[in-house]
């Protein structure tokens, strides 16, 4: 069985990542690869 998670942020696509800040499953619009942190955590690094 697949269980798919809906992205956290946006609550439509399909999760593939992990924020390594708070644990939240984002999708790859709200997933800054470069940090590894969701939109959310790494706007509060800029």
């Amino acid at each position: 069985m697949s269980v798919t998670t809906l992205c956290q942020v946006c609550e439509s696509a399909t999760a593939r990542y992990t924020c390594d800040a708070c644990g939240a499953a984002v999708c790859p619009a709200h997933y800054d690869r470069e940090s590894g942190l969701c939109a959310g955590c790494a706007g509060g690094l800029r």
